[in-house]
């Protein structure tokens, strides 16, 4: 009998920094999230590494002390990558390789390795593919170090600079042909979209892994892939789905991210014309997160980017099964009330008040809350039918427990 081979994850060591942007405890977030990011590529964080420094050092990001202590323990313990939390200029990247020798990525790197990972389809992989070259082009002269050695003289002039002008030659044209390749593949995308029909379309939005994915499948009654990792969905999944007698388009979208690397949002802004193109936004929150409010205003500030921030928007707290929030003790005097120890309903009572019947508050995996949610919706995209074919609005009953 075959044994099954367990995964072998590589090595990785984290480096975040401190300083006037990044408090402390920012960074402590920060770098748990690229824990998370570092397993869903498949590597396991031994060590993190933070320096606090207001002005970041020019060839190593961070301080040469600093430097000579995490190369005493990349060596020390066969560490196969240092993965920085902050994005590194191509000097500073091919510094630290010099001197620590082994793989060298920051959070944009780590994130397009985990996308090029995830990518299923033609599409998907185009997009990720010229993200990738994007990034790759300013930092080529570091794949070229060995030419350093080279000295003039008859028969050596210039041919270091002249290979890697070549490369980069190629690079562009490579660039060239992958974005002519997504413009032929969005025009065939939106004359696939032109031939929806009129159907109001639905969009599920939100900070990845926080459960669209999951929600996704339990609306459609369909299968869409759905992983407790970071952008375990990166192709959009349009679904039609009946609610009562009324039938709509609901679409899955790529998750979104701090930071998220600006090649990616160019990239993946065809794929975002789902949103684009939607009726009716449900941005999903993870309320169980610890940091659900910064998720909030990473999604919005993307959806802003996209021109997407004004449209009709339902905010669909997820996870309720999982929220746990700290007591305080009766007789506790010294501990002062903040945002860990709220209970839901007292959730409900801060700004989530303002929103009032656009929040709603569900389990998306044990379906609890499922009846008022499915009410919500459509009850808005009713309105929205009716709205756009005034004379069939007798199709439709005023409450939905009537079917």
């Amino acid at each position: 009998m075959l044994e099954k081979k367990s995964i072998e994850y590589e090595k990785t060591v984290l480096i975040g920094v401190i300083n006037q942007e990044q408090s402390e405890e920012k960074v402590k977030e920060y770098l748990d999230e690229l824990e998370f990011l570092t397993y869903t590529a498949g590597g396991e964080v031994c060590k993190r590494f933070v320096q606090r420094m207001n002005i970041p050092n020019p060839k190593t990001l961070i301080g040469s002390g600093k430097m000579l202590e995490v190369e005493a323990y990349v060596d020390e313990n066969k560490i196969g990558s240092v993965i920085f939390d902050d994005e590194l200029t191509p000097a500073q990247q091919r510094n630290i390789e010099k001197q620590l020798r082994c793989k060298i990525l920051d959070r944009t790197g780590l994130i397009l390795d985990i996308f090029a990972q995830r990518a299923q389809t033609s599409y998907s992989r185009t997009q990720v593919e010229l993200a990738q070259y994007e990034y790759l082009l300013p930092r080529l002269t570091g794949l070229w170090t060995h030419l350093e050695r080279q000295k003039g003289g008859i028969g050596m002039r210039g041919p270091g600079e002249t290979e890697i002008e070549t490369d980069r030659r190629i690079v562009r044209d490579r660039i060239s042909l992958l974005k002519k390749k997504l413009l032929k593949i969005d025009r065939q995308m939106e004359t696939q979209r032109g031939n929806r029909g009129a159907l109001v379309r639905v969009a599920l939005v939100g900070y990845t892994n926080v459960g669209k994915s999951t929600l996704m499948n339990k609306i459609s009654k369909s299968d869409v892939f759905a992983e407790n990792k970071l952008f375990a969905t990166l192709d959009t999944t349009v679904r039609k789905v009946v609610i009562g007698n009324l039938p709509f388009l609901l679409s899955d979208t790529v998750g979104f991210i701090r930071k998220l690397p600006t090649q990616l949002v160019e990239s993946f802004k065809s794929t975002l014309d789902e949103v684009r193109e939607a009726d009716l936004l449900l941005h999903v929150v993870d309320i169980s997160h610890p940091q659900f409010e910064e998720h909030i205003n990473s999604v919005n500030k993307i959806l802003d980017e996209i021109k997407s921030a004004d449209k009709n928007t339902i905010m669909v707290f997820n996870k309720i099964d999982r929220y746990e929030h700290e007591t305080i003790a009766e007789d506790d005097l010294t501990t002062e009330k903040s945002e860990r120890h709220f209970t839901i309903e007292e959730w409900k009572k801060t700004w989530m008040q303002r929103v009032g019947d656009n929040a709603l508050f569900i389990s998306a995996l044990n379906k609890e809350n499922f009846d008022e949610f499915r009410k919500r919706v459509y009850d808005e995209v009713r309105d929205i039918h009716v709205t756009r074919f005034p004379y069939n609005n007798f199709l439709y009953p005023e409450h939905l427990d009537e079917y």
